[in-house]
């Protein structure tokens, strides 16, 4: 009996293609239109050259293999399709019989990114253990100094006034940071609906234009047929002004936001007990600034890791946090020309539990 792989080739959690003997797409899996960023319908047909360009190195493991190598593999080759550059991958290519080519592509940066993002969460986690902790006995001691405080303003002069003063605004700058803090401490889990992300959006853009980003202007691209999300709709509003005061915040009068969305199937997160999660719906945040230094990149979504001479570096890893624990995960991506963040979504099941 004749078995249908279908729906092991359309499951392979990397680009995967079928090549004819002459170099044409024969097939292409649902990993690969998620990389591509192309349709199947859109690749099936030509010819491989057509997206790779001549001499590429992907292009020559393929006819290494239909010259009669049975397996060839290339490691961290930069991969570019249709003309943009898709990141790093290794390439490996086997030879299926009669001219035809199995090429597979092992992105290097889906990974990393994977593995940053398991990384922040554990520690996003090791935050909220401490922040109930934090936030009970911080705050009873720092509500004392602070109406002391109050109380010693009363009969000083007002050279020592100033001194109060001081007092009462370090107590209460310290207070918002334990507020931030103890917002790690919700430890139990998100309890989803689905959610329509072009209106969170839609909330987020209007709140930051009438305040902290009065002074940039916005872009948008939205995809009208992404379906609803599985999410928290509040926590989510909080992922988007946190990701929009720190684009707002990084460029000058005049710069912009682009806020884009788009359905890319083939995306997906491992998760305990072999599982995978698909996270196909996508929201990028990209403004015009000078981008975020090297040096930071790296550790950027753990907490207390800060840009700024005043920040608390504590709004990215909760940015992080809240993702992890809907199922989705965050990148990000910059340059001299600008910083783009990217947030990955599930798909709203009805069976989700």
């Amino acid at each position: 009996m004749k078995r249908d792989f279908e729906p092991v080739w359309l499951a392979l959690p990397f680009p995967s293609f079928v090549i004819g003997a002459d170099s044409g797409i024969l097939e292409v899996n649902d990993a690969a239109e998620g990389f591509c960023m192309l349709s199947r319908k859109q690749m099936r047909g030509k010819a491989l050259e057509k997206f790779t360009g001549i001499g590429s190195a992907v292009l020559d493991a393929v006819m290494q293999a239909q010259g009669g190598m049975r397996s060839v593999m290339l490691h961290d080759i930069e991969v570019a399709w249709g003309g943009q550059k898709r990141g790093i991958a290794n390439v490996q290519t086997t030879r299926l019989g009669q001219g035809e080519v199995l090429l597979t592509l092992h992105p290097r940066s889906i990974a990393d990114k994977m593995d940053r993002s398991l990384s922040h969460r554990h520690a996003a986690r090791s935050v909220a253990g401490m922040a109930a902790m934090l936030a009970h006995e911080i705050r009873n001691p720092l509500a004392g100094i602070s109406g002391a405080a109050q109380l010693l303003r009363s009969g000083l002069g007002p050279e020592d006034q100033e001194l109060t003063e001081l007092i009462e605004e370090e107590a209460t700058r310290i207070g918002n940071l334990v507020n931030r803090v103890e917002a790690f401490g919700e430890l139990g889990p998100v309890v989803v609906e689905p959610v329509n992300i072009h209106d969170i959006i839609d909330r987020a853009h209007r709140a930051a234009a009438a305040g902290f980003a009065s002074h940039i202007r916005f872009k948008q691209r939205f995809d009208p047929s992404i379906p609803p999300t599985a999410g928290n709709a509040d926590q989510l509003m909080q992922v988007l002004i946190n990701l929009l005061k720190n684009a707002a915040e990084a460029m000058p009068k005049g710069g912009v936001i682009t806020l884009k969305t788009a359905f890319r199937p083939g995306v997906k997160l491992s998760l305990p007990g072999k599982r995978r999660q698909s996270l196909p719906i996508e929201i990028s945040i990209k403004d015009t600034g000078s981008g975020i230094s090297q040096a930071l990149m790296a550790d950027i979504f753990e907490p207390f890791v800060s840009s700024k001479a005043s920040g608390t570096g504590l709004g990215l890893s909760l940015v992080s946090k809240i993702m992890a624990d809907h199922g989705g995960m965050v990148d990000c991506k910059t340059s001299e020309n600008g910083t783009e963040f990217r947030l990955l979504l599930p798909v709203w099941k009805q069976e989700r539990p």
